[in-house]
């Protein structure tokens, strides 16, 4: 940091090592003098001397903060009133010279909190002074300001005076991200919302003052990312809506299958499903397809509801928690039914803005912009713009995307988004593989928006270089699903969630496995050419025995498993997979896959 090293002497280096030496050797006899005191139950002041030498230079052992606190309960009893204030005070010097050694020391700090909160009367304006010395020392001390909101708290300190002392050490050093969160813990105590619920957003004129000081800050050094995370915590907007998304009834399967606006732990005290059937509740057993917390959640239904005597039967599910629900009428001579919201009505991945955050937003966005022409190689100015297409990192277009046709910001075309986001991917390469995600993440609406305007249940996302796969929840209803030409290195579990799905074609990708392929009733052809599957090195065997005898099993690639609880899989094109090499492959699949009339390989 600046300073100059100075060479030492072999005299100066062998001194010094006897020095340390003959320290360690005080330090270990004056632990196992303690131990053996606590062992006995000797907790009396002479262990508050021993623990005193030995935490005096190392604050960090926190196993002698125990045995101090031991003691001083002990003494608690023991001592008159007056003797006890004196050795409170001696305690609270002795923290304070602990904390010139190590301002940081977990343990140090604790134990403070711990002796102060035992105190019938304690000085709390003495600790808020403590605090500000400390700060002055060092702003950015996390463990100093996590003591200062104890303190506060304590002692009652009203919000307004926090956030005064927050401008107070902003203004001396922006780079301080303990001060900035501390501005988002008061600034919703200061103004509260009726409708904010946990995310504290703030009313609009708190907001632009916020932005203001926000901007003042990363104008003046763009590479701090202390004020770039408040600047995101600004911007960020209240959870959608709770919705029930889809519900949808398969007679084949006795299955109902409904998708949430969010991931659901069903069976929990505050995630409550009711299903009536014709009217009637019905008690039944719900899951995730993939047994996982997931937003699409399913049950199976008994033959009686789904008698094809009558002419029609009526499922409705009531989310409880989320105050929502969704009715599907089954038709006699019909097989399935279901129940969606429109995308026209109900954007699926935004939430609603006013014109005035709009306008707001729009301002951010053109900030952002201003900043990067100004420092176009800066890579915290260019990781927090919302790019072209909004489609930029959650700080700004989390907040910014606006997906009305006549927004302020509105979403580019799809075509827009790969190009939009190369400039960043130049400045910041190690944040590549991110924003190629964060592209195909919005690519994938695009496609999933277009799919809801034309009322279809077939998606392509063929030859658009996705990463990733997300809001899988959303294609329930898919039934053929293109993903070929793109840069998928797996099929994520979630895919379960496409119950309908009879046609998946992944060809030309990156797949090294087809673990994601599992637990989908009604797939029937399966198209994965050209990919990087490899067999397993380990290999499953049907029928009894050890996988060494032939004679008891066939030896079988464990990597194709998960396709046997597809039941009505008939056709596998495995063509241009290393898989394909393996000895015996076709016998392999034949044993593993016999519902499958045709394997190319």
């Amino acid at each position: 940091h600046g300073r100059l090293k100075v060479k030492t002497s072999e005299e100066q280096a062998e001194a010094k090592r006897l020095e340390r030496e003959q320290k360690l050797k005080l330090y270990q006899s004056a632990t196992q003098a303690v131990f053996q005191k606590r062992q006995a139950g000797e907790l009396d002041e002479s262990v508050l001397e021993l623990t005193s030498q030995i935490l005096g230079a190392n604050p960090d052992f926190a196993t002698l903060w125990n045995c101090r606190r031991e003691v001083l309960q002990q003494l608690e009893a023991q001592k008159s009133p007056e003797e006890l204030a004196a050795l409170v005070k001696a305690e609270l010097g002795f923290l304070e010279s602990c904390l010139r050694v190590n301002p940081k020391s977990y343990g140090t700090w604790h134990h403070r909190c711990w002796l102060l909160g035992r105190l019938p009367e304690p000085n709390w304006a003495r600790e808020l002074e403590l605090c500000a010395r400390f700060l002055e020392i060092d702003e950015r001390n996390f463990h100093c300001w996590d003591y200062r909101r104890f303190v506060a708290a304590q002692a009652a300190v009203a919000p307004a005076e926090e956030l005064a002392f927050t401008d107070s050490l902003i203004t001396r050093n922006f780079s301080n991200y303990s001060s900035w969160h501390y501005r988002s813990c008061l600034l919703p105590q200061l103004h509260p919302q009726p409708d904010s619920g946990s995310r504290g957003r703030l009313p609009e004129d708190v907001l632009l003052k916020e932005l203001e000081l926000v901007q003042n800050a990363f104008f003046t050094d763009p590479n701090d990312q202390s004020a770039w995370f408040y600047h995101r915590w600004l911007l960020g907007r209240a959870d959608p809506q709770d919705a029930l998304h889809c519900l949808h009834v398969s007679r084949d399967e006795a299955c109902l299958t409904v998708s949430f606006s969010r991931p659901l732990l069903v069976g929990s005290r505050t995630e409550t499903l009711l299903l009536m059937v014709d009217e009637s509740p019905l008690t039944v057993e719900w899951r995730t397809p993939d047994g996982r917390n997931r937003p699409s959640h399913l049950c199976d239904l008994p033959a009686a509801s789904l008698n094809d005597q009558l002419p029609q039967h009526s499922f409705r599910v009531i989310w409880m928690a989320g105050d929502a629900q969704k009715e599907c009428v089954l038709l006699k001579g019909r097989q399935e039914a279901w129940c969606r919201d429109s995308a026209t009505d109900e954007q699926l991945f935004r939430c609603e803005l006013s014109v005035e955050k709009s306008t707001v937003l729009q301002s951010e966005l053109e900030s952002c912009k201003e900043l990067q022409e100004l420092e176009p190689e800066n890579k915290v100015s260019a990781h927090h713009h919302p790019a072209d297409a909004g489609a930029g990192p959650p700080a700004v277009s989390c907040a910014c995307e606006n997906r009305h046709q006549g927004g302020p910001v509105g979403r580019r075309k799809a075509a827009d988004t790969r190009t939009s986001l190369r400039p960043h991917q130049a400045v910041d390469p190690m944040r590549a593989a991110y924003l190629d995600d964060l592209r195909s993440k919005f690519l994938l609406e695009n496609s999933v928006l277009k799919m809801e305007y034309a009322d279809v249940r077939v998606l392509h996302l063929g030859h658009k270089d996705l990463t990733v796969l997300c809001h899988l929840e959303q294609l329930l209803l898919v039934t053929h699903l293109d993903l070929s030409h793109n840069r998928l290195r797996a099929l994520p579990p979630a895919l379960a969630a496409l119950r309908c799905l009879e046609v998946l074609q992944a060809n030309d990708n990156a797949l090294e496995s087809l673990d994601g392929v599992a637990n989908l009733p009604r797939l029937q052809e399966l198209s994965v050419c050209n990919n990087r599957i490899l067999p397993s090195g380990a290999l499953q065997t049907v029928g009894q025995g050890s996988t060494t005898d032939s004679k008891q099993g066939l030896q079988q690639p464990a990597v194709l498993q998960p396709l046997a609880s597809c039941p009505k899989l008939v056709l596998l094109n495995l063509q241009g997979n290393p898989l394909c090499q393996a000895v015996d492959i076709s016998e392999h699949l034949a044993e593993m896959l016999p519902s499958v009339n045709s394997v190319l390989t």
